[in-house]
């Protein structure tokens, strides 16, 4: 895959694609690169409002692109649970899932089912969305695939079962770091389980940006109120960090390449896994640990209540 780029996507026209936080970020720069190549993208958004306004501008440098945007509140189980009953109704598949949107480093929040905001809206959220999708994403024509974001900062991260939504301490870094490893135990437990099954037409594949420009950085500072740490992204941002464009690469490249492969995770291979062309990596010990992926799919079943029947599919 040396020296990839969005470019080398192949022709999606005939697909669905689904993006969560397709309105900012690297869901938008997804989400307008999948239009460009012809898929049907359905835009997975908090805010209906902010979803049109992103729709809108991508509609002005691709005029024919197939948008629909619909909401998808990823801290309201409630919420999900529609937002899927509502794709199944309007679509006979889902080719492609994006399990993209997140939060990172912000102040101690609770969704609306009493879940830590990370862990919630960055795994447990995503974890009932594919669930629910399980079937249109196997009714679709030929292979499928499941695409979920992890980051970098999952090295830091520790499962504390013991107090996983953080209620006897918590540390923003902590419970951000503990999300994004939850999500690639999550991803790669869902291919074991795939494979053992026989299914081989639908692909779970874990990547990553590496560090981008992207709104995500400054909600924590904003939400902190914290107007040295806001000064301080944004130089980083400028000294360090690709472009978001560049950092949707890896989730675009594990999305459609042929040469993408279930249970791998992608990153970008240039400086520190920072920036450059997407390339397969290695994520850490503790994402690998299979007595723990099961132990969190178990735990996440038990709180999201969205159990995954492989058997019906």
């Amino acid at each position: 895959m040396s020296g990839w780029t969005a470019a080398e996507m192949p022709s999606l026209e005939g697909e669905t694609v689904v993006v969560t936080g397709a309105n900012s970020g690297l869901g938008f720069e997804g989400t307008e690169a999948f239009a460009r190549r012809g898929a049907s993208v359905v835009m997975a958004c908090r805010s209906l409002e902010r979803g049109r306004e992103a729709a809108a501008e991508i509609r002005q440098s691709v005029g024919d692109a197939d948008l629909d945007v619909r909401e998808c509140d990823l801290a309201d189980l409630e919420n999900i649970a529609a937002f899927a009953d509502g794709l199944e109704e309007a679509y006979d598949g889902v080719d492609i899932l994006c399990n993209n949107a997140g939060v990172m480093a912000i102040p101690r929040q609770e969704t609306a089912d009493g879940f830590e905001m990370q862990l919630g809206v960055n795994h447990l959220g995503h974890f009932a969305l594919t669930g629910y999708l399980l079937p249109a994403l196997r009714a679709s024509e030929g292979e499928s695939r499941i695409v979920t974001q992890s980051s970098g900062l999952h090295e830091q991260g520790e499962m504390d079962f013991d107090d996983l939504q953080s209620e006897r301490g918590y540390d923003k870094w902590d419970a951000y770091g503990q999300s994004k490893l939850a999500n690639l135990l999550f991803a790669y437990e869902l291919e074991r389980r795939l494979d053992e099954r026989g299914i081989s037409d639908l692909l779970s594949v874990a990547c990553h940006p590496g560090y981008a420009d992207t709104e995500l950085q400054f909600r924590g500072p904003r939400e902190s109120g914290s107007s040295l740490r806001m000064a301080g992204m944004q130089v980083a941002n400028a000294v360090l960090a690709q472009s978001a464009e560049q950092g949707a690469w890896p989730m675009l490249y594990a999305a459609t390449a042929d040469t993408a492969i279930g249970g791998e995770y992608v990153g970008p291979g240039g400086l520190m896994d920072m920036r450059g062309s997407p390339e397969f990596q290695q994520s850490s010990a503790a994402s690998r640990d299979e007595a723990d992926a099961e132990r969190l799919w178990d735990v996440s079943e038990e709180l999201t209540g969205v159990p995954y029947d492989f058997e019906a599919l």
